[in-house]
């Protein structure tokens, strides 16, 4: 089975420039991107790791020694420590800002794949993935340690961090689990659906977004204990979301489809930037402007 994070994008079999000069990314497939103190790195297909210094304007390869699709990518609040995840059961690790990687540590069973990491710090990092895949350092990526959450092998697909510090994971099957101590022990949340998850957006202490397959979007303004149906007459895969300001949120994903939301995620509306491709991950911009990272590489759009 394709891993769920990269199901709904187009898989482009075009190569790379020269590495370490600058070049069109237009062409990539970039599924995941962060930022590293004033830069931004994004990963995608066949071990492509590309590097910006002037907020996704210009992009220049970086060398990553791999050759499989990397689907995550986390920094530390440091800006240099940072780890790539991706498919062949594979972790690269910088300590450079993204100007270097290693790989760190590859499973024996290259069919596994990771679909995202999250670095708490530059020792404490998680790693998780397909069939329940699920890793995690505290010594900087010295030693990894192997957990199952659960029973079932369902995939999962997103961790993120809130602002008190809680963490969440979303997956397949209505997977939503919650965090409040680093990762050392994980609770499910009750889900209001049960079809996939692909991330949990915090807002704010206790107020949470959750976004999946055929448009759904809710939201929770208790921490997950009860979640309300976002309308979208739009029912396509929601990949990604990002918040742009105290209210403002975008998301984006499968079938070109693009929204926005003024009013913390109780309503959407479909947001039309003069953009038609498929999306793996939104970032936010100083400028307010968006990154789109996707079937068509890294693209600027404009301020909804």
């Amino acid at each position: 089975m394709t891993p769920a994070r990269s199901a709904c994008l187009l898989l482009l079999a075009l190569g790379l420039g020269p590495a370490g000069h600058a070049f069109e990314t237009r062409n990539l497939l970039l599924l995941g991107g962060a930022t590293a103190g004033p830069a931004i790195v994004a990963v995608g297909e066949r071990g492509t790791i590309v590097r910006s210094t002037d907020r996704g304007h210009g992009w220049t390869e970086v060398a990553s020694g791999a050759v499989a699709t990397l689907t995550g990518i986390a920094f530390a609040p440091d800006g240099r420590h940072g780890w790539a995840v991706g498919h062949d059961a594979l972790i690269l690790a910088t300590t450079d800002g993204g100007l270097t990687w290693q790989r760190q540590w590859q499973g024996s069973n290259l069919e596994e794949s990771f679909l995202d990491v999250l670095a708490l710090d530059a020792r404490r990092v998680i790693a998780v993935g397909a069939y329940g895949l699920y890793l995690s350092t505290g010594d900087g990526g010295k030693t990894w340690v192997r957990r199952r959450l659960g029973d079932e092998d369902y995939h999962l697909n997103r961790i993120t961090r809130g602002p008190t510090g809680t963490l969440y994971l979303a997956g397949e099957r209505g997977t939503l689990m919650r965090s409040q101590d680093a990762g050392q022990t994980w609770d499910r949340i009750d889900s209001p659906y049960d079809g996939s998850f692909y991330g949990i957006l915090p807002l704010g202490e206790r107020e949470l977004l959750a976004h999946g397959l055929r448009g759904r979007i809710y939201r929770s303004e208790d921490d997950g204990a009860t979640w309300t149906l976002v309308p979208n007459e739009q029912h396509v895969l929601v990949a990604t979301a990002a918040r742009l300001g105290s209210q403002v949120v975008v998301f984006g994903g499968q079938s070109r489809a693009l929204f926005v939301s003024r009013d913390g995620g109780r309503t959407v509306t479909p947001w039309h930037p003069g953009f038609t491709a498929a999306v793996a991950e939104l970032m936010a911009l100083p400028d307010g402007r968006v990154l789109a990272l996707g079937e068509t590489g890294a693209s600027i759009l404009p301020a909804p």
